[in-house]
């Protein structure tokens, strides 16, 4: 069914959560009315605008690009509550007071359109209740929409129906959401705090309690819960703090009460010392301490017995170390669930205790497994999701382990162990299914499909067929069918090594002799698009002198970048996450993009003492000729000053909307809110501009300055300098990226080439190669991954 997207919405609660949905649904495109409690003196809009300005300045921030705070207007409820009868969708946040947010829907009720959807955003409270005395009508165009702070950034979105709630709602709230909204969607029941916090709430108190029963240290828990096992750095008690122990303790104190059947209710039951923490102004990193505190440079944690902050002692986690330095997530688990010791203890108390209860958590707040583990990968950030986990470990091992734990296990478990299954996914022919019955988990075990969007190319899914057409190390070249290609490249870094450079030229060569394609994707499934050049590489060449050897590799990866350019048929480049340096480069290079909005984009090369010298710069001087009303100065200059200065200092765009801004990404990009949708994008795209008869780009002279457009250049990288926004070097560099972007030694404006440019580019790049702060620079970064300014 196809359903038409929301244009307009409301948010009501103008708090921390109610202003950032309210900023995601304008990401969104959709234009916004934020609302709040009239100021009880003067402008009765000063409370809303106070808590709107605030979310502004919050870091990370909560708009693609600061334009699009002009989306949402501001208004009250003494004022402006009528004008709800205007908008598609209101999403309640206000207060978690049940009696308020029912009144709220009673006033709603009187002035929402008959076709107006209506949410709460409720973390915890009945969804049904919130809608108590409200018409049938009302009730049907009524469901939870649990969104997980920061909404830009964390993916899940937890739709919540009640018993009357119209299935056409649902799927068009499944729908926007996924695919507008950028979200991964899930089906909750409406329990105590859903599917997310439900499982997540009770692994953090198992960390809890382990600190205070079993002698374990805030830093030994937080290690063991933490990246070694696939979960945010932040691990337990890190997150705990950010959460807020205060929030931390109302939870536990409105969950206990809702769960009388639950067998692992005291559990919530939180010791005296969050309690403790809390009374005495302790409530985590709003308040500046809780599990830990920074003092100066030293980060401290509480004695849970004297609550004072001490300096962290040295571990006592015997083996760690060996199952640390191994590279897969799943190798780590199976090592460290057989560790003798107390690490490996820890882990097996933990995780058995987490996946029996998970599992006894059906049906009762989800209907499958994988409705579980997306849910704790989409809103916690677990790579692994409970079952996945239990499959990972081995399904019969962590059954036996349970049982013999004296742990409860569902019917439905042991249902599956008793028709041979070993696992609670299988994978014929690459599709996910899950062993859980559709309509009973106390029936005959039966497979059951995960469901996989149509409008969705997963590159895993991809590699279980017989799609490989050639393959190195590195790199391959993959079948997406209907004559579509996909290079996708995995150095260490995703970095442009050699070999994925020399990579890409053969698959360049391979396509303009095999008719049966149409075009290529350049994407991958990382987190990451690109990294950069291999830094590794061309510092082991400066060191040892081999300067013909670095020539070489630019003019290759210059040449490249300009065939992928002017290609016959229709190159598109998949982006996501990171794209820097020599990446950004890629990206520029290709005609047409498809990018998530996620995207992180920029040529970085000055912060190690470079230039970009691989087209970017020749890309950026065009960039401003074209942008543009006419080939004079007066119209060039303030596109070629704001190119200038994002490349001097090392710029990197917040979204895929701000790299079209910068000039890192055409005008024309196609951008997605969901990156799961890139890659399917992405080949749309190559088979649209085949269809049309694919032109590339023309390959014509553009405007540059001269040296009159260098002095103004100069003269910005002095004021950066003076300012203290530069050191000498940085001025230095500055320079030598104006002298490329203004045409070098020209003496007035002239239109010129690409290849002429290009050849400054190279005239610039090596001799810097060759500067003593400039290897500082590389080596530094290569050790501490961070920057030198020297």
């Amino acid at each position: 069914m196809t359903f038409l997207p929301f244009k307009t919405a409301a948010v009501l609660g103008a708090g921390i959560m109610g202003t950032q949905i309210a900023a995601h649904l304008a990401n969104a495109g959709l234009q916004v009315l934020l609302m709040d409690l009239p100021a009880p003196k003067g402008d009765k809009n000063a409370v809303v605008e106070g808590a709107f300005n605030k979310a502004r300045k919050l870091s990370p921030p909560i708009f693609f690009s600061p334009d699009m705070a002009h989306r949402i207007e501001l208004g009250n409820y003494h004022d402006h509550f009528a004008r709800l009868s205007q908008v598609d969708w209101v999403i309640e946040a206000v207060v978690e007071r049940l009696d308020i947010k029912q009144q709220l829907m009673a006033r709603l009720e009187q002035v929402v359109r008959s076709d107006a959807v209506i949410s709460t955003n409720t973390s915890g409270l009945p969804i049904a209740q919130i809608a108590d005395g409200r018409s049938l009508d009302f009730r049907q165009r009524f469901l939870g929409t649990h969104f997980f702070n920061p909404p830009r950034y964390l993916k899940l979105l937890e739709l919540i129906p009640t018993d009357v709630t119209d299935p056409t709602v649902m799927q068009r709230m499944e729908r926007f959401g996924h695919s507008y909204l950028g979200k991964g969607v899930v089906l909750a029941k409406d329990t105590p705090n859903f599917i997310a916090n439900r499982i997540g709430l009770f692994s953090t108190f198992l960390g809890v309690h382990a600190l205070i029963d079993d002698g374990y240290s805030i830093e030994e828990i937080d290690t063991l819960t933490g990246t070694l096992i696939g979960r945010p750095k932040s691990a337990t008690f890190r997150t705990a703090d950010l959460v807020g122990l205060d929030t931390l303790l109302h939870v536990a104190e409105n969950i206990y009460p809702a769960i009388p059947h639950d067998e692992q209710r005291e559990m919530f039951k939180l010791p005296s010392l969050l309690k403790t923490l809390v009374e005495t102004g302790s409530r985590g990193a709003k308040s500046g301490q809780g599990f830990y505190k920074k003092v100066k440079q030293d980060i401290l944690s509480v004695n849970p017995k004297t609550f004072a902050y001490e300096a962290p002692r040295p571990l006592n986690l015997p083996g760690l170390e060996n199952v640390a330095q191994l590279p897969k997530l799943i190798d780590r688990v199976r090592v460290l669930y057989t560790l003798l010791g107390r690490a490996g203890d820890f882990f097996r108390k933990t995780t058995l205790a987490l996946l029996s209860y998970s599992a006894c958590r059906l049906p009762e707040i989800a209907d499958s497994p994988a409705d579980v583990d997306r849910a704790m990968r989409w809103g916690f950030g677990w790579q692994m999701g409970p079952f996945e986990l239990w499959d990972a470990i081995g399904f019969h091992r962590v059954l036996y382990d349970i049982q013999a734990a004296n742990l409860h296990v569902p019917e439905w478990v042991n249902e599956i162990a008793a028709v041979g299954e070993g696992h609670f996914y299988r994978s014929p022919h690459g599709v996910p299914s899950s062993l859980l019955m559709a309509d009973s988990v106390l029936g005959p075990v039966g497979q059951q499909t995960v469901e996989q969007a149509t409008d969705e190319i997963h590159l895993p899914l991809i590699k279980t067929t017989n799609s490989k057409i050639w393959e190195t190390s590195e790199a391959a070249l993959f079948d997406m069918q209907d004559g579509v290609a996909l290079y996708e490249f995995r150095s260490k870094g995703n970095t442009l090594s050699t070999s994925v450079v020399d990579g890409l030229q053969t698959v360049l060569h391979m396509l303009s002799q095999d008719d049966q394609y149409r075009g290529l994707v350049i994407g991958n499934n990382s987190d990451h698009f690109c990294g950069g050049a291999n830094l590794v590489e061309m510092a082991t060449a400066a060191q040892t002198g081999n300067w013909s050897m670095i020539t070489d590799l630019l003019v290759t990866f210059q040449t490249l970048l300009q065939q992928i350019r002017y290609f016959h048929k229709p190159i598109v480049a998949a982006v996501q996450g990171r794209a820097l340096g020599g990446g950004c480069e890629l990206v520029m290079a290709c005609p047409h993009v498809v990018a998530a909005a996620e995207s992180y984009i920029g040529l970085v090369e000055l912060s190690v003492g470079l230039i970009p010298g691989a087209t970017g710069t020749t890309r950026l001087a065009k960039w401003a000729s074209q942008q543009a009303v006419s080939g004079t100065a007066q119209h060039i200059q303030p596109y070629l000053n704001h190119a200038f200065k994002t490349v001097a200092t090392a710029t990197v765009a917040g979204s895929a909307y701000e790299a079209m801004e910068l000039g890192f990404l055409p005008a024309h990009t196609h951008i997605v809110m969901n990156n799961d949708q890139r890659l399917y994008v992405a080949k749309e795209e190559v088979l649209c501009l085949d269809r049309a008869g694919y032109r590339p780009p023309a390959h014509d002279s553009f405007w540059v300055l001269g040296q009159q457009g260098r002095a103004v250049l100069d003269h910005m990288a002095y004021t950066m300098q003076q300012g203290g926004f530069a050191s000498d070097y940085d001025r230095f560099l500055a320079g030598q990226l104006a002298y490329i972007l203004t045409g070098g030694d020209l003496t007035a404006p002239a239109r010129v080439s690409e290849e002429y440019l290009l050849g400054l580019e190279r005239e610039v790049f090596l001799p810097l190669l060759q500067q003593k702060k400039t290897q500082e620079r590389i080596m530094h970064l290569l050790k501490t991954k961070k920057p030198l300014r020297n």
